[in-house]
């Protein structure tokens, strides 16, 4: 350890560091343009220049690049470091006059505007080269000629057939000259990794957190696009974690656990509003469907809460097409619910950040919750328009001046009755919300049985709506059913209740009704294991018998009826009782 002053403030440091280094550690920011932890000090903006005192005197020097050593005096702010930074600075402007970062940076200094204009993109600071074959190990581009001649280039100044287009380069550059020229570099357009939490509208790192109330709140790895993980080079992520948390060598496991019961809580799926060719999902720009404007509409959201159209303005005239998707034979026969309420929320939304006229286009406004009616109200009072007809397509057709260049929304008002072509600027499709994707493996694994529309089917829909008919298999949220947060929360808050009291009793009841096997008289056929919906009978191979398990037997009879040697019956509804009871009715 050596020790060091730096702007007064006296500092323990590991021998070797350098001034930056140190300088960043104890909350004193030096600027820089070429300076990246991961890769090699360079000191080639000359930006970061200290003033030190190593008892030969006052210098200036690159701080990015000097290591530290006992007794040395730095100096962050004086006179002497500051001009010197603004003349650097100035420099870096002039032949850089775009850039956003260098313009942020002489701003600060004190630079009111640029010497003499050279019209250049790139400052010479090595970042994209280092980072290419330092990091990358790749070394597409380097370096090419001397003196102002000197420029950043792929080998012989040609497409690059090594370029993993892994956009490192892109990322460091102060000035954005590279993620204009990778494209050139690498020969092929560079494909971004998009933000699924985003719904595809932003991008995202190889490490990143899903989304901001994460649970854990970790960041994760893609390991399937991670350039360590697949080359074994970059590991930048590694070098900025100072509690030492990546793990590289870190493997999926599978872990099997005891239970005492299970909440099956899968949620829903969007519909695919693609599939509704007519409505130019996918094709046309700024057709969004509920979960995009969701998370446009959103603080945190690409746009920051912003509702803008693809080419950054605020809409002037919005359409809300409902129930896409749902009330569809072709589709989804069933109401989804929930469309009418988010689209109005949707309508409210738009209303209160833009000053665009919105349109909702619905079959009938169902507000079935707490509150929902006197919302719908609300809705009419802020200048929401209503059109009672379904839209039957959205097109960029135009057939009049005012339509050109506009989302053109053909639907029959079936209050007036007519047919209205509204040219809007945006259309977002409120879709169906239809079953995940797994439903009928993770039925068949469970034993669950599924209702209209795929949704799992619970045990009763007043009597037991959060039970499923296996014992020890709780339904919450929208698994079961179209439903909103409230209901959801609710059910949540029900069947986690069902699986602490089923669990707190210790004991399981035993229907009283069940089925066994005669032994004597069972030819080991199986046909009962395969008829059993509740999985309770299995195949005993030494036997060669079948048996049943009597804790998972409902009672249900399928093994009885199917059985062709007779040998399946059902305690407590044996013939005898039953021709005892006929009996006794006609007696």
């Amino acid at each position: 350890m050596v020790e060091i002053t730096i702007d007064g403030r006296k500092v323990e440091a590991e021998q070797g560091r350098t001034i930056l280094d140190v300088a960043r550690e104890i909350g004193i920011e030096i600027p820089t343009l070429c300076h990246y932890r991961p890769l090699s000090p360079y000191g080639a903006c000359r930006v970061c220049l200290v003033e030190i005192d190593d008892g030969r005197g006052l210098r200036l020097t690159a701080s990015c690049s000097y290591p530290v050593q006992d007794g040395l005096e730095v100096h962050t702010g004086s006179d002497a470091v500051l001009d010197a930074r603004r003349v650097m600075v100035d420099l870096l402007w002039s032949r850089c006059p775009d850039s956003p970062k260098i313009r942020e940076l002489a701003e600060q200094l004190g630079l009111e505007q640029p010497g003499q204009r050279e019209d250049e993109d790139c400052i010479l600071c090595g970042l994209c080269t280092r980072v290419c074959n330092e990091l990358m190990g790749v070394g597409a581009i380097n370096f090419t000629g001397r003196g102002p001649d000197r420029k950043v280039a792929a080998p012989f100044d040609e497409i690059s057939d090594i370029c993993i287009t892994c956009g490192a380069c892109a990322y460091l550059c102060p000035t954005g000259a590279r993620a204009t020229e990778l494209e050139k570099i690498a020969g092929r357009k560079p494909v971004p990794l998009l933000s699924e939490f985003d719904e595809g509208m932003t991008s995202r790192a190889s490490i990143y957190t899903p989304f901001a109330q994460a649970v854990p709140n970790k960041p994760v790895i893609d390991k399937n696009n991670c350039v360590h993980l697949k080359t074994g080079n970059c590991g930048a992520c590694e070098s900025f974690c100072e509690a030492d948390a990546i793990r590289y060598d870190q493997e999926d496991t599978i872990v099997e656990v005891d239970i005492g019961a299970i909440i099956v809580a899968t949620g829903f799926q969007l519909f695919d509003n693609a599939r509704m060719v007519r409505y130019g999902y996918g094709k046309l720009d700024n057709v969004l469907n509920a979960m995009e404007f969701e998370r446009m509409s959103h603080a945190s959201g690409p746009t920051g809460g912003k509702i803008l159209t693809k080419d950054n303005r605020p809409p002037e005239a919005v359409a809300i097409l409902h129930c896409v998707g749902s009330r569809d034979e072709n589709h989804h026969e069933y109401c989804s619910r929930v469309c009418c309420m988010y689209s109005l929320k949707f309508a409210h939304l738009v209303k209160e950040k833009t000053e665009a006229e919105v349109y909702n286009l619905y079959i009938d406004m169902r507000a079935f919750g707490k509150g929902y009616e006197e919302f719908y109200k609300r809705v009419l009072g802020e200048g929401v328009h209503f059109i009672r007809g379904k839209c039957a397509e959205v097109t960029k057709v135009a057939l009049s001046p005012e339509e050109e260049d506009k989302l053109i929304v053909v639907v029959e008002d079936t209050l007036l009755g007519i047919t209205r072509r509204l040219p809007m600027d945006m259309v977002i499709l409120s879709g169906a919300l239809a079953p995940g994707p797994d439903v009928e493996k993770l039925s068949r694994t469970l034993g669950l049985n599924c209702a209209q529309g795929g949704f799992f089917l619970e045990k009763h829909p007043k009597l037991a709506p959060v039970d499923s008919i296996s014992d020890g298999i709780f339904l919450a949220g929208a698994c079961q059913g179209p439903k909103d947060i409230p209901d959801s929360v609710a059910q949540g808050a029900a069947a986690a209740a069902g699986a602490l009291s089923l669990i707190d009793k210790g004991k399981v009841i035993i229907e009283p009704i069940t089925a066994e096997i005669d032994e004597e008289r069972c030819a080991g056929c199986q046909l009962c294991v395969a008829n059993c919906p509740y999985t309770a009978i299995e195949y005993d191979a030494e036997k060669k018998i079948s048996v049943v398990t009597e804790e998972l037997c409902k009672g249900c009879g399928t093994c009885v009826a199917g059985c062709p040697s007779g040998a399946a019956h059902q305690k407590n509804f044996e013939d005898e009782q039953i021709f005892s009871e006929i009996e006794g009715i006609l007696a």
